[in-house]
């Protein structure tokens, strides 16, 4: 049944019928379509503005029917035009014409974006969670590995000695962001749009804030023509996944260059990991490669929403149609890479001596060699160049910084003394890095400290 057809006289081509409906894309919204119907019939009957018994029979007939839908007795027309018109034409078809008065001082484009709002603030809510699942993970991490020295890195070079602690609670801090942003985007979609008609509201005396209040919104939205054409939301919504993806991507990244033979920093669980179908010694991180992968295909639904919407003129168009299948192929796939790459680091195995080798052979203490001639007494430019030499004679003699020998160090300066050898010891390099934010392990345990009072607030503001 298509809840227009009274001003058209003949029937619409097959192929159109295809191409206009939405049902095999929005019938994941009927928990939120009924939801939505309930708030609204029972202000109708509230506000007298259908019978008493109406809003009644139309209520008791769409918790049956969600019953029924929930329990599969009840299975969804693939033919329907949308979940909406599926929905109102099963509650007619169950409880005669008092299911034709449930769309009384509604329109499908304010009906919409209420289903789409519902639904998006009830997955916000788990994204959330799961990324919290994730910052626990870290969090665990990190506190096993506030000792573990590995080199760190710019431009893909050793640069100087970190703890693998530091390097995963840098990780920890751009997921808090995403855990503001997601708490932002909820702000701004929890605004009731109900009542704002096709474009111009209702007639009728509706009570908005009657609706909002029995859906468990914060407020309504304000100007009716922006409500129904509003997707700001979505978009929003579709940026922040796209930043969670983003920083899965970028860790996932090291993860894969951790796995090989070249680094061999971490080993991944076999559960997260497949193997080859010719090559019987392979071991491939195939959950971080799709990780990766799938990031460009989140990207994709942002831009496709920021193009749908860039040339709409005021109000609603059949173009935001496209809204909804962006949005749900974004959720999923974070959902599923969130899940999975949580569960693949949790069992992941940190090869703690190959990371500290690794640091060691590939002069990461060189500025600390610098800093040591500085507190000696030398402008930090002459240091620098002094080093520059020293790092050239070690790689003509294969050797490090800490195996040359005083005299060999004494030749480049007179300033050096035997106190060298501890001040660029990989562990004193870490250690003396103890302003905030840096790698030692006062510096660390202050930063898991802090993640461990940021999980527990978040959990305790759910």
């Amino acid at each position: 049944m298509k809840l227009w057809g009274g001003r058209f006289k003949k029937g619409t081509d097959e192929l159109v019928n295809d191409f206009n409906s939405s049902i095999n894309i929005d019938s994941r919204m009927y928990k939120e379509d009924i939801e939505g119907s309930l708030a609204h019939a029972s202000m109708l009957g509230e506000k007298q503005i259908i019978p008493k018994e109406a809003s009644e029979r139309i209520t008791s007939g769409l918790l049956e029917i969600l019953k029924r839908m929930d329990n599969g007795v009840i299975e969804i027309d693939s033919t329907s035009e949308d979940i909406h018109s599926f929905i109102e034409s099963t509650l007619t078809y169950y409880i005669g014409d008092y299911g034709k008065m449930l769309h009384t001082a509604r329109s499908r484009n304010d009906q919409v974006t209420l289903d789409l709002r519902l639904y998006l603030k009830k997955a916000l809510v788990n994204l959330k969670h799961d990324v919290l699942n994730l910052e626990e993970v870290l969090l665990e991490k990190s506190t096993e590995n506030i000792e573990t020295i590995m080199p760190g890195y710019t431009h893909m070079q050793k640069a100087q000695p970190i703890t693998f602690a530091h390097h995963l609670l840098a990780y920890a801090e751009m997921f808090k962001r995403d855990i503001g942003r997601i708490d932002d985007t909820y702000k701004r979609t929890d605004e009731m749009p109900l009542g704002s008609g096709a474009l111009a509201t209702s007639t009728y005396p509706i009570d908005r804030n009657l609706v909002a209040k029995n859906l468990g919104f914060s407020k309504i939205t304000l100007n009716s023509l922006d409500s129904v054409s509003d997707r700001d939301y979505v978009i929003e919504a579709l940026s922040t996944l796209s930043l969670i993806m983003m920083h899965l991507s970028r860790f996932s990244e090291e993860i894969i260059l951790w796995c090989t033979g070249e680094f061999s920093f971490i080993e991944l669980d076999d559960a997260y990991s497949t193997g080859s179908s010719i090559m019987p010694q392979k071991k491939n991180p195939d959950v971080a490669e799709l990780v990766r992968g799938k990031t460009g295909r989140v990207y994709g639904d942002l831009i496709t929403l920021l193009t749908v919407m860039k040339g709409i003129p005021l109000a609603y168009n059949k173009d935001m149609q496209e809204d909804k299948e962006a949005l749900f192929d974004a959720l999923d796939t974070v959902t599923l890479s969130l899940k999975t790459f949580t569960g693949m680091l949790k069992t992941m195995k940190v090869k703690k001596d190959n990371m500290k080798k690794s640091a060691a052979l590939g002069f990461t203490n060189a500025t600390d060699v610098a800093d040591y001639l500085v507190k000696k007494g030398i402008a930090f430019r002459n240091a620098h160049e002094i080093v520059g030499e020293i790092v050239l004679e070690c790689i003509k003699k294969n050797k490090m910084i800490e195996e040359l020998t005083l005299d060999e160090l004494k030749t480049f300066s007179p300033i050096f003394d035997e106190d060298v050898y501890k001040a660029i010891d990989l562990s004193t390099c870490v250690e003396e890095r103890n302003v905030i934010g840096g790698p030692s392990t006062q510096s660390v345990k202050l930063q898991i400290n802090e993640l461990d009072k940021f999980i527990n607030s978040m959990k305790e503001n759910d």
